[in-house]
């Protein structure tokens, strides 16, 4: 529970403290008024989202404005909340935003991504997933929730065996499938490989691949590579 003090208390004495609610989160100070701005700021929240009071029925909820002082010493426990909110998530973690916007920076500092990392729009199979620049700027209020991923420049995420690889090249061998499946590759004339794929480039979008084979890769390309005994 985050508490705010009241640094106008004389110090030894022990302060009463009030506490309220800002979008499910609890807060607590000693002070008895406190304004919109204060409040939003606390939580997080722009300071040009509309912040509301919640009012018993049957009247209605107090808009509360950032120059708004709001006694909180009267009864009851005051509980704040924005109506309008949207939610994504950012490498699987979910987040909520106030507004209908968001960029690439604002994204980049909410999931704590490295600068030099690119962002993705996680967009249906087959279609490619859309790269987010610097420039850009997406709509939360589409229908749907966004999903972003990101990944270290020039990388790829390949899914082999049903596990996220790394993969910083254009092309990727058989043998280097079989060293990423399985820690390594052997010569052994006992030992085979079955290597099948999927979700390639357009060009090859599957296939079989076998000894001395390159393909061409895309990101979250699928490989299935199964090892055979001749023994």
């Amino acid at each position: 529970m985050h508490r705010e003090q009241n640094p106008a208390i004389p110090e030894g004495i022990e302060p009463s403290y009030l506490e309220y609610i800002i979008e499910g989160q609890a807060f607590q100070t000693s002070k008895q008024y406190i304004t919109g701005a204060e409040l939003k700021h606390q939580r997080g929240i722009p300071p040009d989202t509309e912040l509301y009071l919640s009012i018993a029925r049957p009247w209605t909820d107090e808009l509360i404005e950032n120059h708004t002082r709001v006694d909180l010493a009267r009864p009851g426990l005051e509980y704040f909340y924005v109506r309008k909110k949207l939610t994504f998530t950012v490498n699987g973690n979910p987040f909520t935003w106030y507004k209908q916007y968001i960029t690439e920076s604002e994204i980049k500092a909410i999931g704590k991504i490295d600068e030099d990392d690119e962002l993705f729009l996680k967009i249906a199979h087959p279609f490619e997933d859309e790269l987010i620049t610097r420039d850009s700027r997406v709509d939360l209020a589409r229908p749907g929730k966004e999903h972003f991923i990101s990944r270290p420049k020039d990388t790829y995420v390949l899914i082999i065996n049903a596990q996220p690889k790394h993969w910083k090249q254009k092309t990727i061998s058989f043998e280097q499938v079989i060293t990423l499946a399985f820690g390594s590759y052997s010569d052994d004339v006992n030992k085979a490989y079955t290597v099948t794929f999927a979700n390639g480039p357009k060009q090859k979008p599957k296939g079989v691949m076998v000894k001395g084979d390159v393909v061409h890769v895309k990101n979250e390309m699928k490989f299935d590579a199964t090892p055979t005994d001749r023994s």
